[in-house]
Protein backbone atom coordinates (compact mmCIF):
# COMPACT_ATOMS: atom_id res chain seq x y z
CA UNK A 1 0.00 0.00 0.00
CA UNK A 2 1.24 3.58 -0.73
CA UNK A 3 1.88 5.96 1.48
CA UNK A 4 2.17 9.28 0.93
CA UNK A 5 3.08 12.46 2.50
CA UNK A 6 1.31 15.53 1.75
CA UNK A 7 1.93 19.28 3.05
CA UNK A 8 -0.65 21.23 4.06
CA UNK A 9 -0.30 24.93 4.17
CA UNK A 10 -3.31 26.92 5.47
CA UNK A 11 -3.72 29.39 8.51
CA UNK A 12 -6.75 27.84 9.65
CA UNK A 13 -5.83 25.03 12.39
CA UNK A 14 -9.96 23.85 11.73
CA UNK A 15 -9.07 23.13 8.33
CA UNK A 16 -6.10 21.77 8.77
CA UNK A 17 -7.66 19.22 11.66
CA UNK A 18 -10.37 18.47 9.37
CA UNK A 19 -7.74 17.49 6.14
CA UNK A 20 -5.59 15.61 9.09
CA UNK A 21 -8.64 13.14 10.72
CA UNK A 22 -9.32 12.13 6.65
CA UNK A 23 -5.96 11.87 5.68
CA UNK A 24 -5.50 9.62 8.68
CA UNK A 25 -8.51 6.99 7.40
CA UNK A 26 -6.78 6.88 4.21
CA UNK A 27 -3.10 6.20 5.77
CA UNK A 28 -1.76 9.56 4.27
CA UNK A 29 0.77 11.56 6.36
CA UNK A 30 0.89 14.57 6.56
CA UNK A 31 3.23 17.98 7.44
CA UNK A 32 1.29 20.88 8.63
CA UNK A 33 2.16 24.42 8.09
CA UNK A 34 0.38 28.00 9.06
CA UNK A 35 1.76 29.90 5.92
CA UNK A 36 3.46 29.92 3.39
CA UNK A 37 6.97 31.06 4.99
CA UNK A 38 6.69 28.09 7.20
CA UNK A 39 5.60 25.52 4.49
CA UNK A 40 9.16 26.58 2.71
CA UNK A 41 10.55 25.96 6.82
CA UNK A 42 8.99 22.40 6.34
CA UNK A 43 10.24 21.70 2.86
CA UNK A 44 13.95 22.22 4.08
CA UNK A 45 13.60 19.25 6.55
CA UNK A 46 11.31 16.80 4.61
CA UNK A 47 10.45 16.63 1.34
CA UNK A 48 6.35 15.69 0.35
CA UNK A 49 4.55 14.13 -2.61
CA UNK A 50 2.53 16.89 -3.39
CA UNK A 51 1.75 20.20 -1.55
CA UNK A 52 -1.52 21.94 -0.74
CA UNK A 53 -1.31 25.55 -0.57
CA UNK A 54 -4.30 27.72 0.77
CA UNK A 55 -4.05 31.71 -1.16
CA UNK A 56 -4.77 33.57 1.69
CA UNK A 57 -2.04 33.15 4.35
CA UNK A 58 -0.44 35.88 6.58
CA UNK A 59 3.51 36.75 6.07
CA UNK A 60 3.84 34.68 2.87
CA UNK A 61 0.56 33.64 0.82
CA UNK A 62 0.14 31.06 -1.74
CA UNK A 63 1.00 32.71 -4.60
CA UNK A 64 4.53 33.59 -3.50
CA UNK A 65 4.94 30.08 -1.71
CA UNK A 66 3.77 28.32 -5.03
CA UNK A 67 6.65 30.55 -6.87
CA UNK A 68 9.25 29.89 -4.12
CA UNK A 69 8.49 25.78 -4.05
CA UNK A 70 8.63 25.79 -7.75
CA UNK A 71 11.78 27.17 -7.98
CA UNK A 72 13.43 24.85 -5.71
CA UNK A 73 11.52 21.52 -5.95
CA UNK A 74 9.15 19.65 -8.52
CA UNK A 75 6.89 19.12 -6.83
CA UNK A 76 2.50 19.17 -7.63
CA UNK A 77 0.76 21.56 -5.92
CA UNK A 78 -3.20 22.18 -5.44
CA UNK A 79 -4.36 25.53 -4.69
CA UNK A 80 -7.11 26.39 -1.90
CA UNK A 81 -8.69 29.68 -3.51
CA UNK A 82 -12.00 31.15 -2.18
CA UNK A 83 -15.07 30.68 -3.39
CA UNK A 84 -15.85 32.18 -6.84
CA UNK A 85 -12.88 33.89 -7.50
CA UNK A 86 -11.89 33.38 -10.81
CA UNK A 87 -9.04 35.29 -10.36
CA UNK A 88 -7.02 33.35 -7.97
CA UNK A 89 -8.15 30.29 -9.32
CA UNK A 90 -6.55 31.18 -12.82
CA UNK A 91 -3.54 33.29 -11.29
CA UNK A 92 -2.70 30.13 -9.47
CA UNK A 93 -2.96 27.80 -12.48
CA UNK A 94 -0.42 30.55 -14.49
CA UNK A 95 2.35 29.98 -11.56
CA UNK A 96 2.22 26.68 -12.38
CA UNK A 97 0.16 25.05 -10.00
CA UNK A 98 -1.46 21.15 -11.31
CA UNK A 99 -5.15 21.82 -9.53
CA UNK A 100 -7.06 23.99 -7.58
CA UNK A 101 -10.50 23.63 -5.66
CA UNK A 102 -12.72 26.01 -4.25
CA UNK A 103 -13.61 26.56 -0.55
CA UNK A 104 -15.51 24.89 1.23
CA UNK A 105 -14.81 21.63 0.09
CA UNK A 106 -15.38 17.91 0.74
CA UNK A 107 -11.74 15.91 2.29
CA UNK A 108 -12.72 13.30 0.12
CA UNK A 109 -12.46 15.33 -3.02
CA UNK A 110 -9.51 16.47 -2.12
CA UNK A 111 -7.78 13.37 -1.58
CA UNK A 112 -9.41 11.55 -4.46
CA UNK A 113 -7.34 14.86 -6.41
CA UNK A 114 -4.33 13.90 -4.68
CA UNK A 115 -4.26 10.09 -5.61
CA UNK A 116 -4.87 11.37 -9.38
CA UNK A 117 -1.84 13.65 -9.42
CA UNK A 118 0.44 10.95 -7.41
CA UNK A 119 -0.85 7.93 -9.49
CA UNK A 120 -0.37 9.66 -12.66
CA UNK A 121 3.44 10.95 -11.60
CA UNK A 122 3.88 7.21 -10.00
CA UNK A 123 6.85 5.59 -11.58
CA UNK A 124 6.52 2.13 -12.49
CA UNK A 125 9.44 -0.45 -10.98
CA UNK A 126 11.81 -1.77 -13.28
CA UNK A 127 10.75 -4.54 -15.62
CA UNK A 128 7.02 -4.22 -14.42
CA UNK A 129 6.21 -3.02 -17.80
CA UNK A 130 7.75 -2.35 -21.30
CA UNK A 131 8.98 0.76 -22.05
CA UNK A 132 6.75 3.40 -23.53
CA UNK A 133 7.39 4.81 -27.39
CA UNK A 134 8.70 7.92 -27.71
CA UNK A 135 6.07 10.21 -29.70
CA UNK A 136 8.20 11.99 -32.91
CA UNK A 137 5.76 14.58 -34.65
CA UNK A 138 6.01 18.52 -35.27
CA UNK A 139 9.48 18.35 -34.70
CA UNK A 140 8.64 17.25 -31.37
CA UNK A 141 10.23 14.23 -29.31
CA UNK A 142 8.40 12.88 -26.61
CA UNK A 143 9.77 10.39 -23.99
CA UNK A 144 7.08 8.99 -21.73
CA UNK A 145 9.12 6.91 -19.91
CA UNK A 146 11.80 9.91 -18.89
CA UNK A 147 9.10 12.50 -19.04
CA UNK A 148 10.86 14.74 -21.46
CA UNK A 149 9.93 16.65 -24.58
CA UNK A 150 12.69 17.75 -26.66
CA UNK A 151 12.63 20.67 -29.77
CA UNK A 152 15.69 21.21 -31.90
CA UNK A 153 17.99 19.85 -29.52
CA UNK A 154 17.11 21.31 -26.60
CA UNK A 155 14.67 19.51 -23.41
CA UNK A 156 11.51 21.66 -22.62
CA UNK A 157 10.99 22.22 -19.04
CA UNK A 158 7.13 21.54 -18.51
CA UNK A 159 4.98 20.94 -15.25
CA UNK A 160 4.03 17.46 -14.65
CA UNK A 161 0.36 17.93 -15.84
CA UNK A 162 1.58 20.16 -19.27
CA UNK A 163 3.97 16.73 -20.03
CA UNK A 164 0.55 14.87 -19.52
CA UNK A 165 -2.01 17.13 -21.81
CA UNK A 166 1.04 17.03 -24.72
CA UNK A 167 1.14 13.49 -24.09
CA UNK A 168 -2.32 12.51 -24.02
CA UNK A 169 -3.05 15.22 -27.60
CA UNK A 170 0.30 13.76 -29.65
CA UNK A 171 -1.28 9.70 -28.79
CA UNK A 172 -4.07 10.60 -30.76
CA UNK A 173 -2.74 13.47 -33.12
CA UNK A 174 -5.87 14.61 -35.26
CA UNK A 175 -8.38 13.81 -32.30
CA UNK A 176 -10.67 16.78 -30.93
CA UNK A 177 -10.79 16.37 -27.06
CA UNK A 178 -13.65 18.37 -25.27
CA UNK A 179 -12.31 20.20 -22.43
CA UNK A 180 -14.00 17.72 -19.99
CA UNK A 181 -12.78 14.63 -21.88
CA UNK A 182 -9.34 15.73 -21.42
CA UNK A 183 -10.29 16.78 -17.57
CA UNK A 184 -11.31 13.06 -17.05
CA UNK A 185 -8.70 11.18 -19.00
CA UNK A 186 -5.56 13.73 -18.18
CA UNK A 187 -6.26 14.60 -14.57
CA UNK A 188 -8.00 11.43 -13.54
CA UNK A 189 -11.55 12.78 -12.68
CA UNK A 190 -14.25 13.69 -13.16
CA UNK A 191 -13.87 17.91 -12.16
CA UNK A 192 -15.79 19.52 -10.26
CA UNK A 193 -15.75 23.43 -11.28
CA UNK A 194 -15.12 25.24 -14.01
CA UNK A 195 -13.28 24.08 -16.87
CA UNK A 196 -10.75 26.98 -17.58
CA UNK A 197 -7.88 24.63 -16.02
CA UNK A 198 -7.63 23.24 -19.34
CA UNK A 199 -7.55 26.48 -21.05
CA UNK A 200 -4.39 28.00 -18.87
CA UNK A 201 -2.68 24.88 -19.18
CA UNK A 202 -2.91 25.07 -23.21
CA UNK A 203 -1.83 28.67 -22.75
CA UNK A 204 0.86 28.11 -20.96
CA UNK A 205 2.19 24.93 -22.90
CA UNK A 206 1.82 27.15 -26.07
CA UNK A 207 4.16 29.51 -24.27
CA UNK A 208 6.76 27.15 -23.50
CA UNK A 209 6.81 25.39 -26.92
CA UNK A 210 7.40 28.60 -28.84
CA UNK A 211 9.09 29.22 -31.01
CA UNK A 212 9.28 25.84 -31.82
CA UNK A 213 5.79 24.44 -32.66
CA UNK A 214 3.35 26.77 -30.38
CA UNK A 215 0.40 26.44 -32.93
CA UNK A 216 1.01 22.95 -33.13
CA UNK A 217 -2.22 22.86 -30.21
CA UNK A 218 -4.93 24.17 -31.83
CA UNK A 219 -8.48 25.41 -30.53
CA UNK A 220 -11.77 23.95 -32.40
CA UNK A 221 -14.10 26.90 -31.37
CA UNK A 222 -17.35 25.39 -29.18
CA UNK A 223 -15.74 21.98 -28.69
CA UNK A 224 -11.85 21.56 -27.52
CA UNK A 225 -8.26 21.27 -28.44
CA UNK A 226 -6.31 18.85 -31.07
CA UNK A 227 -2.74 18.33 -31.57
CA UNK A 228 -2.30 18.82 -35.41
CA UNK A 229 0.39 17.53 -37.50
CA UNK A 230 2.35 19.54 -39.66
CA UNK A 231 2.25 18.22 -43.26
Amino acid sequence: MNTWKVLVADDDPNVREIIGLYFEQQHIEMIEAQDGQDALEKLEKELPDIVILDVMMPRMDGYEACREILRKYDLPIIMLTAKGDEFDRVLGLELGADDYMTKPFSPRELVARIKAILRRMQRKQPGEQEPQEVCELNGLSIHPDRREVIAGGEKISLRPKEFDLLLHLARSPGTVFTREQLLEQVWGYDFIGDIRTVDVHVKKLREKLSPHHSDCIVTVWGVGYKLEVAS
